[in-house]
């Protein structure tokens, strides 16, 4: 299960940009995301933690109201943003496991299901995920990649117990919750925290990138 920010690409921006606008029209002004580290955290947990900022109530009425309106402004800041780009290997991979027998390829995600989307239909690489675990599922992360595990193991028929589960992501909360969840973990230093902090988080493997050699024999356990 693949995370997506800082793991497949690289937004731009975008989604800051887009819940600090969306506290900005709410609520008169979206400064209080300056200098916070999404790095990791699940989209609902987010805005969870922009309320609680702003002194507005939290309930999840009000976390769903302002979800439905940031993925509209995602929709937008994505479409426009220059600074989009998908990471190096990233496609040459998952074309890779494309089609291998016994292999479910998902995401473990943060973003919600429909801001996933968003960003990697932009990417070109959306086809690649028929499932996954996300941000709308739940804001805990280990409980969000044992859900896409779940949901990976009813794909291939098969118990999940019976599945070796691969977590990829960039941050020691993949790691985390990868751990969590009895599942290795593969790290990327794409998303800008160095390889000696991953590889002491726990991650099983840490590479550069995707284009690094021994990548696909780490995922596929050749």
């Amino acid at each position: 299960m693949f995370d997506i920010d800082g793991t497949l690409l690289h937004a731009g921006g975008a989604g800051r940009r887009a819940i600090a606008r969306v506290f900005r029209e709410r609520y008169g002004h979206g400064e209080m995301f300056d200098g916070v580290r999404f790095h990791g955290m699940t989209d609902r947990a987010i805005v969870r933690g922009g309320l609680e900022r702003v002194g507005a109530p939290v309930d999840d009425a009000t976390i769903d109201a302002i979800c439905e309106t940031y993925l509209v402004a995602l929709a937008e800041e994505v479409h426009r943003t220059e600074g989009f780009r998908v990471f190096a290997g990233v496609e040459t991979l998952l074309d890779a496991l494309a089609g291998r027998d016994a292999l479910a390829i998902g995401l473990g995600t943060g973003n919600l299901r429909e801001g996933a989307r968003v960003k990697l239909e932009r990417a070109g690489i959306a086809h690649h995920f028929p499932f996954g675990g996300f941000g709308c599922d739940h804001e805990h992360r280990p409980t969000i990649v044992r859900i896409a595990a779940e949901r990976g193991a009813a794909r291939l028929g098969v118990p999940l117990d019976a599945c070796r589960v691969v977590v990829i992501g960039d941050t020691p909360l993949d790691v985390d919750a990868a751990r969590a969840i009895g599942a290795d973990c593969v790290a990327v230093t794409t998303g800008g925290i160095d390889a000696a902090t991953l590889a002491g988080a726990g991650a099983t493997r840490v590479f550069d990138d995707f284009a690094s050699d021994g990548v696909l024999a780490a995922l596929v356990g050749a």
